[in-house]
Parts: structure tokens; sequence; C-alpha cells
């Protein structure tokens, strides 16, 4: 008696009937935004290394006090304005203290006042543009119109009389960045809020009686987060020109305290005695301006899917 033994169906291998560019769409598939925006960051070489030279001066902020013995306020009288050697790496200044020290504590100030008004000011601008956006009619106007009052007043003047009336107090100074800095970011921030204002889940909410606050905070400002992420790596730089450059001519932070710019009005006047005074504090201003820049430059790739890191990913 014979048995008929029904024919196994071949297999068939899924994966080697797809092309390699429908594999590709598959993978892209798999990920999750911030994956893919992870992926077109990690595509723009400048961006990493700015990143990688970021952590590497923050890193510097953190650890440099525990690589030497000596504070940004300890003077040494017998070491006046000596060159960089094994007792001192970065040299001493005419009153005898350590340049390593105070570049640690300078970056360290410099870093964390512009840290502290990008948040905020990156903060206010985009609660303000996008109020502004959705309330329409008179309430609008009437914001835009502080606006542009407040972005033609003097505000370097009015940061340094306040400023050196508080005898450059970095706190006192923040506020003051903060006070007068949020208002072109608020600008843009409404131009492109907008156009959210008309989207379809804008008005749901608005016709389901949510509230305005409510609709500015969990709708309008979380859809314009790349603009706002970007905003604030740019702001950081601009904070540290500004803190710098109010320090650089007296009106900023103030001896005893210390920061990039107070080093720098320090070593401009000793260039041709003692150029490391100048040379130091320069170099690491040049180093996080610059890579905050690539930073910025590659978050504005990866968010933008119309970039060429974005095609790529």
């Amino acid at each position: 008696m014979t048995m008929n033994v029904p024919e196994l169906a071949p297999t068939v291998d899924v994966g080697a009937e797809l092309t390699l560019e429908e594999q590709q769409t598959t993978r892209r598939k798999r990920l999750t935004r911030r994956q893919l925006y992870v992926r077109r960051f990690l595509r723009n070489r400048g961006a990493v290394v700015g990143l990688v030279v970021l952590v590497l001066l923050v890193l510097f902020c953190v650890l440099g006090g525990f690589l030497t013995s000596w504070t940004y306020s300890d003077v040494d009288f017998t070491s006046l304005t000596v060159p960089p050697s094994a007792d001192h790496w970065f040299g001493t200044n005419g009153a005898g203290n350590d340049t390593f020290a105070q570049s640690v504590h300078g970056l360290q100030r410099s870093l964390t006042i512009a840290l502290i008004v990008s948040l905020l000011t990156t903060f206010i601008a985009a609660f303000v543009g996008c109020a502004a956006a959705y309330l329409r009619g008179n309430a609008e106007k009437a914001i835009l119109g502080v606006i542009h009052f407040l972005l033609v007043v003097p505000s370097f003047l009015i940061l340094a009389l306040v400023s050196n009336r508080a005898g450059g107090d970095w706190r006192v100074l923040i506020i003051g960045l903060t006070v007068l800095g949020w208002m072109y970011n608020a600008r843009v921030v409404w131009a492109l809020a907008t156009s959210l204002r008309e989207r379809e889940y804008v008005q749901a909410a608005r016709f389901m009686g949510v509230g305005a606050m409510r609709i500015v905070l969990r709708h309008l400002i979380p859809n314009i987060g790349s603009l706002l992420i970007i905003t604030f790596t740019l702001g950081v730089v601009a904070t540290v020109l500004g803190e710098t450059a109010l320090s650089f001519i007296g009106f900023g932070v103030q001896i005893p305290d210390v920061s990039l710019g107070t080093m720098l009005a320090d070593g401009s006047s000793t260039m041709s005695s003692a150029p490391w005074l100048f040379y130091f504090p320069a170099g690491l201003l040049t180093l996080l301006t610059t890579s905050m820049a690539l930073i910025g430059d590659g978050l504005r790739d990866a968010l933008d899917p119309t970039s060429r890191s974005g095609g790529r990913a």
C-alpha cells in the first residue's frame, strides 16, 4: 500500500527577495524619532567634534580644581608673573594668582552664566511668542509692541550700568542678561507660532474648551521644540560673548570673582611681557564658542527633515 506524502512547500527567503533599498527602508521604519535625530547628528563630523570639545571643557571645569593645589584666589608672593612651570602650569599673573586655577574658575563662571541665561531666555521667548500668536487681536499687538520697543532699547548700556552698580555680582548679571535678552527670539517664535495656531489640533482643543494657558504649554510650545533647542544652543554662544565683553571692559564680573572676560582684560595689558595671561583664557573662550556653534549647526541639520544629513540618515 502506497501512501501519498504531501509535498512540502519550498521555503522562501523573504529577505533575499527584498532589494537593498527596501531593506534600508524597513530599517528606517523601525527607528524612533530620537534615534533618527541621533543618527543625523552623528553624521555631521563638525557637530561631533564640537560635542567632544564641549565635553572636555565641562570635564575641565568639574575636575580641573582637583588637579592643582591652588585656588583662583590663592596668592603666591614668591611667583609674580612667572611663565608656565611645574608649580604653575599656566603661569601666574601680576598678583601671584595661579592662572590654571583661575582658568578653571573663570570657565565655570562664564559657562554657568551662559547656561542659566540661555535657558531662561529660551523659555520666556517660547511662552511670550506662543502666547502672542494664540491670543491674537489687541493682546497680540500689545505684546509685539512691547517686544519691538525693548528691541531698540540700548541693552548693552543698561547692563553695564546695572552690573557696575551691583559691584559685578554675577547673579545680578544673570538677571540683567535675561530681562534684556529674550525679545529677538520671542519675535522668531511668534512668527512660527502664527502658522501653528491654525492647525487642527489647536482648533480642536479650543472648541473643546481647553484654556489658553494649557494650549500654549501643551500644544504650541512642544511643536516648536526643534527651534527652541537650536535657540538655546546658540543662545549660550551669544551669552558667553556678551558676558565676556562686559567683563572685559570692567562692567561685568569683577574682582575678586573671575570669569574669562576679566582674565582677558588682565592679559590684554601684558601681551608683550606675559602673553600666557591672554592666550590661555582666549583659547578656552574660542573652544567654547566654536564647539557650541558647531553643535548648534549639527542640531539644526539633524532636526530639519530637508537637510542633507537627514536625507543620508
